[in-house]
């Protein structure tokens, strides 16, 4: 590889890894529960080995051998009128709606996402 092209590839990692914010953890599985076909959660209710569900929380989670992963299932405005607006987040459809606070049938315009 010429040296170009290695320092274009630094240059795109070290602008992107700032730019991500990664939501997403992973709960390895006991090993106390070995025996058992899938996950168990945080609520002691399993999970078949392969399935995908959703959480009270927002998390979007997959049961795999290796444990449990999780993402959340929404994205967070970053970038708008902090003075002049505020962000509501919706727990049923798992949304944010940026809004003024003054008047909250009014959308302020976000120009950036994070999540």
């Amino acid at each position: 590889m010429s040296e170009k092209t290695i320092l274009a590839c630094l240059l795109v990692l070290a602008v992107s890894l700032p730019l991500s914010n990664a939501s997403c953890f992973i709960e390895p599985l006991n090993s106390e529960n070995s025996d058992i076909a899938g996950c168990l959660d945080s609520e002691k209710k399993l999970h078949k080995f392969g399935s995908q569900w959703r959480t009270d929380d927002c998390l979007d989670c997959f049961c795999s051998k290796d444990g449990i992963d999780c993402c959340t299932a929404f994205v967070r405005p970053v970038d708008y009128d902090k003075e002049k607006c505020i962000s509501i987040f919706n727990k049923e459809t798992c949304t944010y709606k940026t809004v003024e606070k003054d008047d909250h049938s009014k959308e302020c315009p976000v120009h950036g996402w994070v999540g």
